[in-house]
């Protein structure tokens, strides 16, 4: 299964020793880009930390994921593993021409930077941005 979605936080890292040897666990969680957006959390495993580690928020991404339940005590529990992530490259589109404007210099557009936690960040203990 692929799910597509904007990186939304990227949870804490859990290490541990098993009989087959250390492992690493961390969450990443997305926001789907569907009309009604949803939040999912993927559990990322080992190599796929690293992974997960160079994304940022407000990054798109791509991800291929594996859902599984399991019962414990009388309680079924699911995860959604991420099996291979990589940044969503969105399909060119083409480009409708506008009629030229010779009053109005041409200028290429350039995409906006993404935000991250402290674009939204105050001394003054409010939620507003400015």
């Amino acid at each position: 299964m692929e799910i597509i979605g904007k990186v939304v936080q990227l949870g804490t890292l859990t290490e541990g020793a098993s009989a087959r040897g250390p492992w690493k666990k961390q969450e990443l969680i997305i926001e789907t880009t569907e009309q009604y957006p949803k939040k999912v959390c993927l559990i990322c495993w080992n190599e796929r930390v690293n992974e997960a580690n160079g994304y940022f928020v407000g990054q798109t991404i791509k991800a291929q994921i594996s859902i599984e339940s399991r019962e414990f005590n009388g309680k079924w529990y699911t995860d959604v593993r991420a099996i291979r992530l990589e940044v969503d490259q969105p399909v060119a589109q083409p480009v409708a021409q506008q009629p030229m404007n010779p009053m109005q210099p041409q200028t290429p557009q350039q995409p906006l930077p993404p935000m991250n936690e402290d674009y939204f960040a105050s001394d003054n203990g409010d939620d507003l941005p400015f």
